[in-house]
């Protein structure tokens, strides 16, 4: 178990900060190193852009006289390794605009070229390299904000800000860049045009800015506006932009088409079916701008075949697996939605309810069962009003879905329904406050046709911080609802109302931090429809502390230690459920910038209701005996050729001596090299292993009335003591051509072997008897991916991609299961995959860049 609080200020020290401009080291206060202990956050430093008439030339040289006009801003302040000292080497950046776009040129001053890493990456990735940002805060309200990045090789990346997402790099704008060496210096040139941000329509702009330098070389972070790292927030520690007068929000109107073209061979598709299939699609992607603030994004008719495959596993736990969102759809500015963490996006286009429940009848066969569901639109609209308030609404549209059986003898198909049509909405209401604070409003719903159940969830969020930001209270109430049928069983539905809340009071400033949480999941709280819960019907209370110590001594540049104490109670009925002690640190060492930390987790013993799989709970439970697990790892310098990850665990339990069992163990091990070649070409590895043995739990697959070794156990609750050992391979490279071209390869193998040694049957109140079982339970899920992927960003916001995807899996069962890796490699191997290729173009047009190419015309 991790610790609950936010850690974000251990993010902005130890993670991607480090940019900067700074060429006048006489802006920055001379104490800075003494000011930046404090835990009040620094004075807000201003600078003037500068109205031009005439456009810059974009080249990275900077040669314009207009530059020479606008103040530099310089003097930028240390944020790690160590907080607080100004830079030695000087940054200079430059704001301009006109009426259609933000002008920013900074020069980064240092000792030779070679001091200067050049990595090429693929787009939005942080590789070996120095860069540039700029941020901006377009409503100065202090918690919102745009980030927009360059690297030395011209690489660009983009992010969003806010309260609920954090740092959100999957937000894509389109903007302009060029970067070029000039001497001892590096130059980057950026136009921002107003149609990638959103601003209000006063005359007076007055915006929140910074700049991050990031020189690779010292592994340092330079911040214009100093960013400490023990105050709470990011984005209040901006400075502000001064001087933007008299420019309006552009219409901002785009339109991205697409066409996609997919070969698929499948040689396990059903008898009768072609193995080889092609398809030819089109669609589009929508941006208006509604007005100065909100913006619709539409997407018609959506490709997403070319996301990264899943990676599968074998799940023995009661709970379903939570996989990643790699739709671009669903992770760009998104972060309105996913306030209080009630929207799971892969609800949308999920595989169909009555897919596992599409059974033929005894003279038919299975042609065809779809397991997604295809989106036949998705549209959003979100902003935020110069007030401060965020609006969000989503939806999306999901047609029938069907399953297709024909008769043997008669060659006559029927089609069964396995998903209605339905409709998927979320509105959001978001205020930001004074003093990094903010109240929402959630809420999301699914209408399904017919009779099928409708839910929907509503959910309020507060946080208020004091004037000093050093301590705040939050917390959330949310109620869920549903109504109608289920799908499968035609039954009324469970779970009809339910409520979960939670309350915090906690120190967020200054080096020690601490936080008190209480909350209760009633046991008919259920979110799932569109959200994600594991497990409901909970009362927990939970206390976080940690120190974190940000300024170099003796031979380490920071120390953090956090540790969380929680105690969880079943809801209802009344129950203990568990009491668990963490404690976690890590260093990072001056010389060698060697990460070194341990996660330490004590844990009494533990009543686990969930694992029986028996409702309602609170009769049957798993009792897991007293543990201890101890997980270390260390980090190498990333900036060498070579960097290396490795992390160690074990677990060890306590013996139940209630039957004559082996002591619970579990101990596991990453291992994850990486070797960039050139700054064109990287390999990466890893590998994941881990063991647990004699682990006691519920009989995957539970127990079948059709075998006759399973007839005297019907109606109990069957467990297993058991072996699970897991090793997952995933052999990465990437070779990145131009700044615009990229090619990635990505093959994963995982195979997760369970090899039973007894059993027994579960009683009331965690009892246990040992059971004369003797149907073979072991089993073997193996899966196999790879991923190929080459991308040319021909013209601002316009791509080619050109993907490989293959995939195939075994599941043996019994006696065809087997603890050896090989034979479960070459088993994978073997199998018939399903191979696709698939071509997809995407072109951005811009209304204003069209118009404005019309008008020159």
């Amino acid at each position: 178990m991790f610790p609950s609080f936010s850690l974000q200020r251990v993010f902005l020290f130890v993670g991607l900060s480090g940019l900067g401009l700074l060429e006048a080291a006489a802006q920055a206060p001379d104490s800075a190193s003494a000011a930046s202990a404090s835990a009040t956050a620094a004075p807000k430093r201003q600078l003037a852009a500068v109205r031009i008439s005439t456009p810059p030339k974009l080249d990275g040289l900077l040669d314009e006289a207009v530059w020479s006009q606008a103040q530099p801003a310089t003097g930028f302040i240390q944020n790690r390794p160590k907080p607080g000292p100004r830079e030695k080497h000087p940054t200079e950046v430059r704001v301009l605009y006109d009426d259609a776009a933000i002008y920013v040129g900074a020069i980064m001053h240092d000792v030779s070229p070679d001091s200067i890493p050049r990595e090429l990456t693929a787009r939005d990735n942080f590789g070996n390299t120095d860069f540039i940002a700029i941020f901006l805060d377009t409503y100065s309200d202090k918690l919102n904000g745009y980030a927009f990045f360059v690297t030395t090789g011209g690489v660009q990346m983009d992010a969003r800000y806010s309260p609920a997402g954090g740092e959100d790099l999957n937000w894509n704008a389109v903007w302009d860049s060029q970067t070029a060496l000039r001497g001892t210096d590096w130059v980057a040139e950026l136009r921002i045009p107003y149609s990638a941000i959103r601003f209000s329509t006063a005359d007076v702009q007055q915006w929140g800015v910074n700049f991050m330098r990031q020189r690779r070389r010292d592994n340092a972070a330079y911040f214009w506006n100093e960013v400490k790292p023990q105050v709470d927030g990011f984005v209040n520690q901006w400075g502000e932009l001064t001087g933007i007068k008299g420019v309006k929000p552009p219409l901002r109107l785009s339109l991205t088409p697409y066409v996609s073209a997919y070969v698929n061979h499948n040689p396990l598709n059903a008898e009768g079916t072609k193995r080889t299939t092609t398809s030819f699609n089109g669609g589009a992607d929508v941006k208006w701008g509604i007005n100065e603030s909100f913006t619709l994004d539409a997407t018609l008719v959506p490709d997403f075949g070319q996301v990264q495959s899943d990676n599968q596993v074998l799940n023995l736990s009661p709970f379903e697996v939570q996989f990643n969102e790699n739709r671009q759809f669903f992770t760009e500015g998104t972060e309105l939605f996913n306030k209080g963490n009630l929207f799971y996006s892969r609800r949308v286009g999920a595989t169909p309810v009555g897919f596992e429940k599409a059974t033929a009848g005894p003279t038919e066969r299975l042609v065809r069962n779809p397991a997604e569901t295809p989106l036949l639109n998705a549209s959003k609209i979100s902003g935020r009003t110069s007030k401060g308030l965020g609006v969000g609404v989503f939806n999306a549209l999901s047609n029938d879905v069907y399953a297709t059986f024909r008769d043997r003898e008669t060659g006559q198909e029927r089609d069964v329904l396995t998903q209605p049509f339905s409709n998927y909405s979320i509105a959001v209401l978001d205020q930001s406050l004074k003093n990094n604070s903010f109240v929402s409003l959630i809420n999301t719903n699914v209408t399904r046709a017919g009779r099928t159940y409708d839910a929907n969830v509503t959910g309020g969020l507060f946080r208020f911080a004091n004037k000093a930001n050093k301590y705040a209270v939050d917390g959330r109430v949310v109620y869920s609802r549903r109504r109608g049928e289920d799908f499968v069983s035609g039954a009324e539905v469970a779970d009809r109302d339910g409520y979960k809340y939670r309350v915090g009071l906690g120190k967020v400033s200054g080096n020690f931090t601490w936080n008190f949480s209480h909350g209760i999941e009633s046991d008919t709280y259920n979110p799932n429809d569109l959200g994600i819960l594991f497990g409901n019907n909970n009362i927990t209370e939970s206390l976080d502390l940690s120190y974190a110590k940000y300024q170099p001594f003796w031979k380490v540049n920071n120390f953090f230690v956090f540790g969380n104490v929680s105690h969880t109670l079943l809801y209802r009925p009344t129950l203990y459920q568990a009491l668990n002690f963490y404690l976690g640190g890590n260093t990072t060492f001056t010389k060698s910038f060697l990460r070194v930390g341990f996660d330490l987790n004590v844990d009494p013993v533990t009543h686990d209701f969930f694992e029986p799989r028996t409702k309602p709970l609170g009769g049957y439970y798993v009792r897991v005996p007293k543990n201890t697990r101890l997980t270390m790892f260390f980090n190498s310098d990333s900036r060498k050729k070579f960097a290396l990850s490795m992390e160690g665990g074990f677990q060890r339990y306590g013996l139940d001596g209630r039957l004559p069992r082996a002591r619970r163990d579990g101990y596991s091990l990453r291992f994850d090299p990486r070797y960039r070649v050139n700054d064109h070409l990287t390999f990466s590895y890893s590998l994941d292993y881990s063991l647990r043995g004699n682990q006691i739990g519920y009989v995957n697959g539970g127990l079948r009335d059709d075998e006759p070794l399973d007839q005297p156990f019907m109606g109990q609750t069957m467990l297993g003591r058991r072996d699970v050992a897991t090793v997952s391979n995933i052999v990465s490279a990437a070779y990145t051509f131009t700044n615009r071209m990229s090619f990635t390869l990505r093959v994963r193998q995982y195979t997760s072997n369970v090899r039973y040694a007894d059993f027994a049957t579960l009683g009331p109140d965690g009892r246990e008897e040992l059971a004369d079982y003797r149907r073979n339970r072991d089993n073997t899920y193996n899966a196999f991916n790879v991923d190929a992927v080459y991308s040319w960003w021909f013209a601002p916001g316009s791509q080619l991609s050109v993907v490989w995807k293959n995939a195939g899996a075994t599941d043996p069962q019994a006696e065809q299961a087997t603890p050896q890796f090989f034979d479960n490699f070459n088993s994978v191997i073997n199998t018939p995959h399903n191979n696709s290729v698939s071509v997809k173009v995407l072109y951005f047009l811009d209304y204003l860049a069209l118009r404005k190419g019309r008008a020159a015309k």
